[in-house]
């Protein structure tokens, strides 16, 4: 394994790859320990200590920012340049708008937090930033396009590997939605009033809102899967036949499935009826991709015995299969009178975000860590725990929230003999408890194992000659 000194003389920018890796370790941890507080909070109130500033209401969106744009966003940041380098054999366009992306990037989150804490808030879902940290997503999302497209062009290997399709989707559609959720009418530096209004701001805000779910935190980990997986499983990917029928499919249904987030509101039935439909079809390129990274196992499923790394990247795609059966299922207009406003969708959610999304990212930073910094992992034993962490921490969490939201839902809609509400909603906050109390410990099990990552990750970085970056060679990409 070649190694040399950090710097221009690397073939690849391997510098701002290692910069994104240790941001999304401490977002991660940063991001997960405020979940587990404000799921405490909502167990035991007497947390929020009558301070405004760290109520739920304030800090659920920083948890939200940290976890998606914070850790989800640098992991995708450091595996997209990692990969597209490696799989076109050549270096980023340009180091320095690589590294205003990193900058810019950072300051985006911490702003959208300041933002969120101080109550500057468009009350958007994953779009609370106000309309001067918009601007400045737009600036960074553009530059990074203008590299990911730029380094592609000047490939030296001819074909583009799958990977890099699910990346440029990702890239390209969230700017579309991004910019056209976010048109606004400034009044004022922190305020602003969007340019659509009622039913029409609820379409807008879901198509964002869902496809933010399909493109950043789907399509973008498909893409860091269809590399991983292969890799560390030391297989070619089981079908490329698939993965392209995968990428077409899934990007062309993904984008009308939005408004099922709005049946039984003010918006026309047809709109949310066709969203239904969509998200029904979107089982078939959900589960296709599912099955090819799991198919590509074939053969080498004896290391799973030893690897926990895969491990990781294996569990990840049976989550995703679970959150994309689940999902299209709660889209039904029957099934959704139940569901809709319970904590159903939130156990559905989180069984995406930390199964599918987190567990993803798990296994690619571990893969990526020792070949960055040219050294070996400093303990394995670690990672194994931090699955098993992880693993129970998420069906702790989601059961919790399986079981509270069904129960919400039946609650809500149960009558006595009298034709009247047969619970309060004071009583069936009280039947919730138990459940929010169960939430709590899974997400603290989840974050204890993050922090023993952060913990192995950084004993790793220390313990390297120099910090020297290996396995460089073109071929080995």
């Amino acid at each position: 394994m070649a190694s040399v000194a950090i710097g221009s003389s690397e073939q690849y920018n391997y510098d701002i790859v290692r910069k994104f890796t240790i941001m999304a370790l401490i977002w991660g941890a940063v991001g997960m320990l405020i979940g587990v507080f404000i799921a405490s909070e909502l167990a035991w109130p007497f947390l929020n200590f009558d301070f405004p500033y760290i109520t739920f209401g304030r800090l659920r969106p920083v948890h939200t920012g940290a976890v998606i744009f914070g850790f989800g966003g640098s992991a995708l940041f450091a595996t997209s340049y990692y990969i597209v380098q490696r799989t076109c054999q050549t270096r980023l366009l340009s180091d320095g708008m690589a590294s205003f992306t990193f900058w810019g990037w950072q300051a985006i989150i911490v702003l959208a937090a300041l933002g969120d804490v101080l109550g500057y808030s468009q009350g958007r879902e994953y779009a609370e930033m106000e309309w001067p940290v918009d601007l400045l997503i737009a600036v960074v999302w553009v530059t990074y396009a203008i590299i990911y497209i730029g380094t592609i062009m000047k490939r030296k290997e001819s074909h583009i590997y799958v990977a890099n399709w699910f990346y440029l989707a990702f890239i390209l559609a969230v700017a579309l939605l991004h910019i056209f959720n976010n048109l606004a009418i400034p009044v004022s530096l922190t305020k602003s009033y969007p340019l659509f209004s009622g039913a029409q701001d609820a379409m807008v805000q879901w198509w964002y809102g869902h496809n933010a779910v399909g493109f950043f935190l789907t399509a973008a980990f498909l893409g860091m899967m269809y590399y991983f997986v292969p890799k560390q499983a030391g297989r070619p990917i089981y079908s490329y036949r698939l993965s392209i029928v995968h990428f077409w499919a899934l990007i062309f249904m993904y984008m009308w499935a939005g408004t099922h987030h709005l049946h039984w509101t003010a918006i026309p039935d047809w709109t949310s009826t066709l969203a239904a439909t969509f998200s029904i079809m979107l089982l078939m390129p959900s589960w296709g991709g599912m099955i090819n990274g799991i198919m590509t196992m074939s053969g080498a499923w004896d290391k799973l015995r030893t690897d926990p790394v895969l491990r990781f990247l294996i569990v990840s795609l049976s989550f995703y299969g679970m959150s994309t059966f689940e999902g299209p299922m709660m889209s039904l207009k029957d099934v959704n009178a139940l569901s809709h406003y319970t904590d159903w969708t939130i156990g559905h959610v989180h069984s995406g975000a930390l199964g599918w999304v987190a567990m993803i990212s798990f296994g690619a930073i571990y893969h990526m860590v020792p070949r960055l910094w040219d050294t070996k992992m400093y303990s394995l034993k670690l990672i194994n725990v931090h699955f098993w962490l992880a693993t129970i921490g998420t069906l702790l969490y989601i059961t919790a929230m399986w079981i509270s939201g069904i129960m919400q839902g039946l609650m809500w809609r149960a009558y006595d003999d009298f034709g009247n509400l047969q619970y309060s909603f004071a009583e069936t906050v009280a039947a919730m408890h138990p459940y929010y109390a169960m939430r709590a410990l899974g997400g603290l099990v989840f974050l204890s194992g993050m922090i023993l990552m952060l913990y192995n990750c950084f004993m790793t970085m220390s313990q390297a000659k120099g910090v020297a970056s290996g396995d460089m060679a073109p071929q080995a990409a």
